[in-house]
């Protein structure tokens, strides 16, 4: 791996942007649903809510030109099959149950798939140990 030159460099996510078309739809979904830490509204069309120390930001696309289908964010759980019993449970719309993607040296990469009601995808991924032999 290599390292950034001298100097300026970006290494912090302050705020994350997800575009949704009813503020108040997602905000149940996000906090409710997700059970995610809601933190503020600014005004009737953004929210914002705690991911971990990184702001997570909903709200309608500040011009057409962005209004498209999101990035895929990938939650970190501990137990991606009781995480996934638990949201599918609040009413998560599945789009992919966890499977095991990747076998590393230490651990099996297992990731799923959700969608929120704006059809925005969202991830959740577990490391999980393997024993060793």
């Amino acid at each position: 791996m290599s390292t950034p030159p001298p100097g300026f460099s970006l290494d912090r996510i302050g705020q994350i942007s997800l575009v949704v078309h009813d503020v108040e739809r997602a905000v149940a979904y996000y906090r409710d649903v997700l059970g995610m830490t809601f933190l503020f509204s600014a005004g009737p069309t953004l929210a914002f809510f705690d991911c971990g120390g990184v702001r997570l930001m909903l709200g309608p696309a500040s011009e057409p030109r962005f209004d498209h289908p999101a990035s895929i964010l990938y939650y970190k759980v501990d137990d991606i099959g009781a995480a996934f019993a638990t949201l599918k449970a609040r009413g998560a719309i599945v789009e992919r149950e966890p499977q095991r993607t990747a076998d590393m040296d230490t651990y099996e990469l297992w990731i799923g798939f959700l969608r929120d009601p704006d059809d925005n995808v969202l991830a959740l991924m577990a490391e999980v140990p393997v024993p060793k032999r």
